[in-house]
């Protein structure tokens, strides 16, 4: 876990050391700069773009900070009780800090440590998830990223998209709160711009197909950051697509799956900008409690042409200019 040679007393003090710590720092006798290592456990609900994005973006962090991680790296292919026993398995571990990534990994988190360190990223409203008692003041040893997206800019996008929609559809699964959080939120931002919200709840990934067909004759489908339909977008697409109902999503992923556009979070970044909090608090001490929940600190266009032209959608030149572009 050394990035020099140690005589052989000094190295087996320092393997006393970490038995006793779980991570290290050691200094020469000429005052080398102190060369540290820490493990690390990541429980991530599911495969997906975004969060596979959110949790390299992390891992990134430390690789630019030239910090050495032993990373264990756990997927709960979208099983909550998968991930309350992979947050069980890392409470009774030596690792130094935990990473949950999307809203039921971090509760599943939160339930069971609470004596080390637990950031999460790619969360909704961790105040509605009870992972922190308020954003500014977290209050316990949990704290991390929101990945809240602009829904109400995201619809305005909509309407320049398809300036006759009316209604709009949205797929979202009724076991995550971070969807409920931004079904709520769509609803009050669609009545600021003459938009109605018709809803549609899956309990599995297998209901998507069918729960698009219930939403009826909508003008269009507005796709949250929820981890389950996210993972199934294909047969969201498949059906939208063959009703000629034109997609967007709130992040990047559900575009590079087939939506149109979304103005949303590059989830690498706020997986970066995670990984800098956690920096802060396992080199210079600082504390969870009072680590304020920071949000995404930029927007981006992406667009995708292709699917704009399968659904016979325009994308103005304007938002075409400023945009990313998935092939």
């Amino acid at each position: 876990m050394k990035n020099r040679k140690l005589t052989a007393g000094l190295a087996l003090a320092a393997a006393g050391a970490l038995a006793l710590a779980g991570c290290s720092s050691d200094s020469g006798d000429n005052g080398d700069t102190k060369a540290e290592s820490y493990s690390i456990g990541v429980i991530q609900l599911v495969q997906h773009p975004a969060l596979d994005a959110a949790t390299k973006g992390f891992q990134d962090a430390f690789k630019d900070a030239g910090v050495e991680v032993k990373w264990d790296v756990k997927n709960a292919n979208g099983e909550q009780a998968t991930a309350v026993t992979m947050a069980q398995g890392f409470a009774s571990s030596n690792v130094d800090l935990v990473l949950a990534v999307a809203t039921p990994a971090a509760q599943a988190a939160a339930q069971a440590i609470t004596d080390k360190p637990v950031l999460f990223t790619a969360v909704t409203d961790a105040v509605s998830a009870e992972l922190v008692k308020s954003d500014e003041k977290p209050g316990g040893n949990v704290t991390g990223t929101s990945d809240a997206a602009p829904i109400d800019e995201q619809l305005k996008l909509l309407k320049e998209l398809v300036p006759d929609v009316k209604t709009v559809g949205i797929v979202y699964s009724s076991g995550e709160v971070n969807s409920e959080v931004q079904v709520k939120a769509a609803k009050e931002a669609a009545s600021k711009l003459d938009l109605e919200i018709k809803e549609a709840s899956v309990t599995t990934a297998n209901d998507i197909a069918q729960a698009v067909e219930s939403l009826g004759d909508v003008d269009s489908i507005y796709v949250p950051t929820d981890n389950m339909v996210v993972s199934g977008i294909a047969a969201l697409i498949q059906v939208a697509e063959a009703k000629k109902i034109p997609v967007i999503g709130a992040e990047s992923g559900t575009v590079e799956g087939g939506a149109i556009a979304t103005l949303g979070i590059d989830y690498t970044k706020l997986g970066y900008q995670t990984g800098e909090m956690a920096l802060k608090i396992l080199k210079d001490g600082a504390d969870p409690a009072t680590m304020s929940v920071e949000l995404s600190k930029e927007y981006t266009y992406v667009v995708n042409p292709a699917a704009a032209e399968r659904f016979g959608v325009t994308i103005p030149a304007s938002i075409l200019d400023k945009a990313e572009t998935v092939e």
